[in-house]
């Protein structure tokens, strides 16, 4: 699958929830698949849990 029909069917389902459930289920929607997606490179090692800890609390890498 190529990313374009990916992001064509995840443009597709997106739509289909903002008809059926409205501007806040869309919403909702939205926040849980971004939260799923930092969950999923956290568990895989996509997103090293250090760095994203010190990003959160404001500490700078390079001094």
């Amino acid at each position: 699958m190529s990313n374009t029909l990916i992001g064509a069917l995840i443009g597709a389902i997106l739509a289909v929830v903002a008809l059926q459930f409205g501007f806040w289920g869309f919403v909702l929607v939205v926040v849980f698949g971004l939260v799923g997606a930092l969950v999923a490179a956290l568990v895989t090692g996509k997103i090293d849990r250090g760095a994203l800890t010190d990003v959160l609390t404001g500490r700078r890498s390079s001094r």
